[in-house]
């Protein structure tokens, strides 16, 4: 199958609604019945303004990204970017066209 693969790139500690924006994303795309999402958060990274941002335990949190990333339809994709637009959410993401499926579907 064709679609896309469609990855957000996100603040930890970013809120909409009085959630976690990751944790709403994904309850969203749920809600849509996207067949599935995954969130991670970065060890490290830097973004547009060229500063690094680390893990270490004394860091004050919410400083790193977290990338939740759907395969999905180009349907699908469509409809969770309108819903960013619609919320007026801004949000960074990267949309790369993607082959998917499902390997040994047979049960043994």
């Amino acid at each position: 199958m064709n679609g896309l693969f469609l990855r957000f790139y996100l603040r930890e500690s970013q809120r909409h609604s009085g959630r976690l924006l990751w944790e709403w994303l994904l309850e969203q795309a749920n809600g849509m019945g996207i067949r599935g999402g995954s969130a991670f958060r970065a060890m490290a990274g830097f973004g547009r303004h060229h500063q690094l941002h680390e893990n270490h335990f004394f860091e004050l949190a919410g400083t790193l990204t977290v990338e939740v990333e759907f395969i999905v339809t180009d349907e699908e994709a469509q409809q969770l970017l309108d819903l960013l637009e619609q919320e007026k959410i801004q949000a960074f993401y990267a949309r790369i066209p993607a082959s998917f499926g499902i390997t040994a579907t047979r049960i043994h």
